[in-house]
């Protein structure tokens, strides 16, 4: 995220380090600024109105996300099943839980 807000000239004034994302949003709700998050997190938040999303040029930030697991693992019959079920399942499970995210 620095290197980003730094590419890109925004102006940070202040700074605050916390250890979370719920911690982040929460200090956010207070009033204590503002921040870059993951949209996933912020879905009740900002259908309560409760955030808002800052426009911002060159966002969002695009990321892409991987299950992994050690190399050579021999996976348990469940989470061989779980593997396959989202391997099938993948674009469902993305339309059913996420295509909200598609509105902003």
């Amino acid at each position: 995220m620095e290197r980003f807000i730094e590419k890109n000239n925004l102006p940070v004034h202040k700074k605050m380090e916390l250890t979370s994302n719920e911690a982040v949003k929460q200090a956010v709700i207070a009033g204590l600024g503002y921040s870059i998050m993951p949209l996933i997190g912020l879905k009740n938040e900002l259908t309560q109105k409760e955030l808002q999303i800052i426009p911002i040029k060159n966002f969002p930030i695009k990321s892409m996300w991987h299950l992994i697991w050690m190399k050579n693992k021999n996976h348990s019959p469940v989470a061989s099943a779980f593997l396959n079920y989202l391997k099938k399942e993948k674009a469902n499970i993305i339309n059913e839980n996420f295509s909200w995210c598609e509105k902003y």
